[in-house]
């Protein structure tokens, strides 16, 4: 490149022209902005690709910052270094760069998908969401809340306007209870917001099983067997273990392996750690998450929302009035509500709308 003179103004379109030009030396299966689509055309960034422009716009919401005061697991955790949902979006997104790199696949869309895949979830994560599906006709789920939010409730109803590419890695992040790993639930996203689902359930477990050591809720001796031998005993350990495999089993994805037309490559992990990690997930469901959500703090975590719901569906002159009118329904702008806030707000305002009601459990988190 001829260089200009120190006179002349630089052409800062050339940032994102540059930017998109090492697109081009992505795995031909790696995902391209320059193609991306969004639901209202804007006129591109002079400095930023369409997928970095998302990843700023994720990270620069009241969703994105009110996650640093949700919970992950642990109810209102109290101690400095538990995973909170904030905690966790970052450790997806860093899990899921890694492995997109390793693939040379697009490091930016998944960095988007990854940071706000989590942003619809409620206080007290997945407790209250479990009571608004349970309280709300048609039910609730926090993937799709994050939809909902980054096309229509963030800017006060003016929405995102992300691309379809990250909406779409946003929206099939989540997986079931038992297996998860196949090709058919993932056929028909691209390899990126495929990376951001499997970065989503080995960070979990990853800073869980920490969450869970550091706190004595479960010993390193308690964990399966297989699972230590395989991913070793440090957090460390556990992380360059499946990010390894991941990148080894999904080598494909790179295009540097000639494969049929008819087998389309797709993120996944080796048979034998992912029977390890469906396994390690299961002993986690039944040790952890759920005793945890049956836990003395879980139980009022789980009231907490309840009331809340019904303390502002049976209000609705308490919710404001432009989210009453985007919602198109009393319970709906409610959970709207609710679900907008952090574990702290919602212990506060539960207190004053039933005095009592945490009854000691979250004494000195308010």
């Amino acid at each position: 490149m001829k260089p200009i003179s120190k006179n002349m103004k630089p052409n800062l379109r050339s940032v994102r022209e540059r930017l998109e030009k090492r697109e081009e030396l992505l795995s031909p299966f790696a995902s391209r902005s320059v193609n991306s689509v969004r639901a209202i055309t804007e006129e591109p960034s002079d400095t930023r690709t369409e997928f970095q422009r998302d990843r700023d716009r994720v990270v620069h919401t009241n969703s994105f910052r009110r996650l640093k005061h949700k919970s992950q697991v642990f109810v209102a955790p109290q101690g400095d270094h538990f995973t909170t949902r904030l905690t966790h979006v970052i450790e997806v997104a860093q899990v899921g760069r890694s492995i997109a790199r390793g693939l040379n696949l697009n490091e930016d869309l998944v960095e988007a998908i990854g940071l706000g895949h989590d942003l619809g979830h409620t206080p007290f994560g997945h407790i209250g969401e479990s009571v608004l599906n349970q309280m709300i006709s048609g039910g609730f789920h926090h993937s799709l809340h994050s939809v909902r939010l980054i096309t229509l409730l963030e800017k006060d109803g003016k929405g995102l306007n992300l691309t379809e590419h990250v909406i779409d890695g946003i929206r099939n992040h989540s997986k079931p209870e038992g297996k998860f790993l196949s090709k058919d639930a993932v056929v028909n996203l691209s390899l990126e917001a495929q990376i951001v689902r499997i970065s989503d359930a080995l960070a979990y477990l990853a800073h869980d099983i920490l969450d869970a050591l550091r706190s004595d809720y479960i010993k390193i001796e308690d964990l399966p067997t297989e699972a230590v031998g395989a991913l070793g005993v440090r957090h460390s350990q556990r992380i360059d273990a499946v990010i390894r495999d991941v990148v080894e089993s999904s080598w494909d994805c790179t295009g540097e392996i000639e494969i049929e037309d008819c087998n389309q490559p797709w993120i996944r992990m080796s048979p034998e750690l992912g029977k390890i990690i469906t396994d390690l997930r299961v002993f986690m469901f039944d040790k952890f998450y759920h005793p945890i959500s049956a836990s003395v703090e879980g139980a009022k975590a789980a009231a907490i929302v309840g009331v809340l719901f019904e303390h502002y569906n049976s209000k609705p002159e308490l919710i404001p009035a432009w989210l009453r009118e985007l919602s198109g329904s009393t319970e709906r702008a409610a959970a709207d509500l609710v679900c907008g806030m952090t574990d702290n707000y919602a212990l506060m305002m539960a207190e004053q709308i039933k005095p009592g009601l945490s009854n000691g459990v979250f004494q000195g988190r308010i």
